[in-house]
């Protein structure tokens, strides 16, 4: 079968996203360069190189690079002194923004040692096109310990003829998506938030367990995502009030799955978006019983933003608008991550943090990320237009604090 893009796909290729995790080990699992050598055999995107096809002959596709060499992906570096979490952040930060080479697979490992208490991690880079959150979690379960064997499939598969691809391009059945119109927030309310990003981006992070986030949302007929958007929002409320900024509501984009699953063989991008405003005032328990109220009745309106990116790609304006928009002041994501422990060479993963990157002029973004009952929440951001990132990272703790 030919691997080709989707629409979905093609927007993340043109935001130029990266994204990734940090799995935090209990020790070094040894020799992980041979380790991975074996296991992203079972992925095949890790093994193919994306490539514009002919005119007439449909999207990008997929196809096995024949000079793919796992050096070129894996790597090993000490973490800087003192070896804590913010230097590892640090690092991560640095690793998730550097361009993956095109010439190649989208992806990268970095094993890193010199960590506190003899621990390492591997941070694993990839561009937004080879996948959403639900296949990342795939790609994921087919590295640790306990994947399954590598199928005996030849590489490189030849890649397709012209005449294939044009007969794919032709007759392939166009996809049919029933999803409801979109119906977009009014314009926010001008704010900081919303400012030119430059090329570096910081991480920080807060932990939380998942079990009391569940418990304080269904006190509020709401669910974890809801007690996420509560805190959210009330660290927001509290920065930007000291920064003189008086927004009564925010408008929060959130990326929602059209997927509950899918496999290593199957990756690519499913995803809609659900805008949605939410006040930022109020007690947490309040705040959160009226965004359980508000998601509730925008459950079924996430929409694809493919058709509404293309549109703009072709007039020339897609860049121009995500530079100057202001129809979304942040953006929250939030996977549900393994929920039983994992291994990698025999390490145990101690910790699993998520990561990713602003575009665009939303200067702030948080990404949520859960390991059995560890609730591990990333707040990214320019740190050029978010000098005040400690204490976002404050309130943010404060705010889940009150909803425990």
């Amino acid at each position: 079968m030919i691997d080709r893009t989707s629409a979905d796909d093609l927007m993340s290729l043109a935001s130029g996203m990266q994204v990734g995790a940090i799995l935090v080990l209990a020790h070094d699992p040894g020799d992980v360069e041979a380790l991975l050598a074996d296991r992203v055999r079972t992925v095949p995107r890790l093994r193919r190189r994306l490539v514009t096809t002919p005119f007439g002959c449909g999207r990008p596709i997929w196809i096995d690079d024949a000079a793919f060499d796992i050096a070129r992906h894996v790597s090993r570096t000490t973490c800087p002194a003192p070896g804590d979490e913010a230097a590892l952040l640090n690092l991560a930060s640095a690793l998730v923004i550097r361009p993956l080479p095109r010439s190649a697979p989208l992806w990268s490992a970095t094993l890193v040692t010199g960590l506190a208490e003899g621990r390492a991690a591997l941070i694993l880079v990839f561009h937004h096109v080879l996948s959403d959150g639900i296949g990342g979690l795939a790609v994921l379960a087919n590295l640790v310990d306990g994947a399954p064997h590598a199928e005996t499939t030849p590489f490189p598969a030849p890649p397709p003829s012209r005449r294939e691809l044009a007969a794919d391009a032709w007759l392939r059945p166009p996809r049919r998506v029933s999803l409801p119109r979109l119906q977009w927030p009014a314009r926010g309310s001008r704010c900081s938030l919303n400012r030119p990003t430059g090329p570096r981006r910081q991480q920080a992070i807060v932990h939380t367990s998942v079990s009391r986030l569940r418990t304080a949302a269904h006190r509020c007929a709401g669910t974890v995502n809801d007690a996420l958007l509560t805190a959210v929002t009330g660290a927001l409320h509290t920065v930007l009030t000291k920064r003189g900024d008086h927004v009564d509501e925010l408008i929060v984009s959130i990326p929602v799955s059209t997927r509950r699953a899918t496999t290593a063989a199957h990756l690519g991008n499913s995803t809609g978006v659900m805008p949605v405003a939410l006040p930022t005032g109020g007690d947490p328990s309040s705040r959160l019983t009226r965004i359980a109220a508000i998601t509730r009745s925008h459950k079924q309106s996430a929409v694809s933003a493919a058709p509404v990116f293309r549109a703009l790609k072709v007039l020339g304006m897609a860049n121009w608008f995500m530079n100057h928009q202001r129809m979304v002041h942040t953006v929250v994501t939030n996977v549900h991550g393994p929920d039983h422990p994992m291994r990698l060479g025999g390490a145990p993963v101690i910790g699993l943090i998520p990561l990713s990157a602003t575009t665009g002029n939303v200067t702030v973004a948080f990404a949520a990320l859960s390991y059995s009952d560890a609730f591990t929440v990333t707040v990214v951001a320019d740190p050029d237009q978010v000098p005040d990132l400690a204490e976002l990272t404050e309130a943010l703790r404060a705010e889940l604090d009150l909803l425990r």
